[in-house]
C-alpha cells in the first residue's frame, strides 16, 4: 500500500507552491486566462490532496481499502492540473481535450471509495 500521508502532503506542498507562483511569477506574464485556469489547477490540487490525505488517515486508523480509489484520485489530478498547468504556461491549447480524462479518473476514485468496504467491517 503507498503511503497516501505522504503523498497527499507532497501534493499540498506543491499546491502552496505553484499558487504562490501562479499569484507571483505569472502575474506580470500571463494573460487573466491564463491565470484563471492555473487558479482552478491549483484549486483542484489542494482539494483532491486533502482528499488523499483523509484516504491515508482512513487506512491508518481503519486499514480501509482505498488504495484503488487514491491511485484513480492521484493520477486524475495529475493528468487534470497538468494539462491545465501546462496550458496556463503557453503549451497547445488541445491539451485541453485530456483534461476531461482526469477530471473522470477523479469522478471515478471518488465513486470507488464510495463503494469500497472497510475491511474491519462487515457493513
Amino acid at each position: 500500500m503507498m503511503n497516501w500521508l505522504k503523498i497527499s502532503a507532497i501534493n499540498l506542498a506543491m499546491a502552496v507552491a505553484f499558487g504562490a507562483f501562479g499569484s507571483h511569477g505569472l502575474k506580470n506574464i500571463a494573460n487573466d486566462y491564463q491565470l484563471q485556469i492555473w487558479q482552478t489547477a491549483t484549486l483542484y490540487l489542494f482539494i483532491h490532496a486533502l482528499g488523499l490525505l483523509a484516504i491515508g488517515v482512513l487506512h491508518t486508523v481503519s486499514h480501509h481499502r482505498a488504495s484503488l480509489s487514491a491511485w484513480l484520485i492521484q493520477i486524475g489530478v495529475l493528468i487534470f492540473s497538468g494539462t491545465l498547468y501546462l496550458m496556463a504556461l503557453g503549451l497547445p491549447k488541445w491539451l485541453g481535450a485530456i483534461t476531461p480524462i482526469g477530471g473522470t479518473l477523479m469522478i471515478i476514485g471518488w465513486l470507488a471509495l464510495a463503494l469500497t468496504k472497510s475491511s474491519s467491517h462487515q457493513s
